[in-house]
């Protein structure tokens, strides 16, 4: 019997396909699979019920918490709505939450997603996995760090990563032997935060921030790609406003509501 769990507010579709995560598959309508850290999950939702296919244990020790079941999400969406943009946001894809992804996944998957888009980002990851990640039930986990940097930029070419097979090299050779630090990170101030993970090449200010944000769980991490920037420069000349805390939150709000108007042409 799968576990059975209510939660007004909340998007499943959104949240898994808004461009925070790459691992998830839409199976049927309303119904989503991936890997967690080795753990699969069918997980699927009807009006505010939400079904996950997995025990009770599971769901306690792993799931509830990777999709941060716990946090409140209104008094959030309250003060973004004090914005008249962010207000259109939270109407749009309020029901987004920020997952709590492994930080050595998430980071590996913001150094691939440079330059690219998702459906070739989700095809180099699938590759990773399957050359490299442990079997788990429903495909394979994650490959690990150690198990990265023990390959060569021959190892790699079958990904097709093109330039960033390099990248992801270099940060697997200084997360396994400790150069740098994600726990650390996940406590430092956050400029210097930010420094720690740019001491992998190709690590700029936007994957680093990107790292912080969806790997780490650090909300006050505002990534700025693309989309943001047309939106600062549209509707925030004079900057984003301080009260829309915690920014990361909102920022995300805000990529995918931009990006979904954009692309309908509004």
């Amino acid at each position: 019997m799968p576990i059975v769990y209510r939660l007004p507010g909340f998007s499943l579709a959104d949240t898994l396909d808004c461009g925070q995560a790459f691992r998830w598959e839409q199976t049927a309508p309303g119904t989503f699979a991936g890997i967690h850290c080795g753990h699969f999950l069918t997980v699927s939702q009807q009006g505010e019920t939400l079904f996950f296919e997995t025990t009770p244990v599971e769901f306690e020790e792993i799931w509830s918490d990777y999709f941060d079941l716990a946090a409140d999400y209104e008094p959030m969406k309250a003060a973004f709505s004090a914005d008249e943009t962010l207000r259109r946001a939270c109407a749009f894809c309020g029901g987004i939450r920020l997952l709590r992804q492994d930080p050595w996944e998430a980071l590996c998957s913001f150094i691939i997603s440079q330059n690219n888009n998702i459906p070739r980002i989700k095809g180099i990851i699938a590759r990773l996995c399957a050359a490299f990640g442990e079997p788990c039930a429903g495909g394979t986990a994650f490959p690990t760090p150690e198990r990265l940097a023990a390959c060569t930029l021959e190892d790699l070419a079958p990904l097709r990563a093109g330039f960033r097979a390099k990248y992801i090299l270099d940060a697997a050779q200084k997360v396994a032997d400790g150069r740098v630090d994600l726990a650390r990170a996940a406590v430092l101030p956050l400029d210097e935060a930010r420094e720690e993970l740019m001491q992998i090449k190709g690590v700029g200010v936007k994957v680093a921030e990107c790292a912080l944000l969806y790997g780490l769980h650090r909300l006050e991490a505002f990534p700025v790609d693309t989309w943001i920037k047309k939106a600062l420069a549209q509707f925030y000349p004079d900057g984003f406003p301080a009260f829309a805390e915690p920014r990361g939150v909102a920022q995300q709000f805000l990529f995918h509501y931009i990006r979904a108007r954009d692309r309908a042409g509004h």
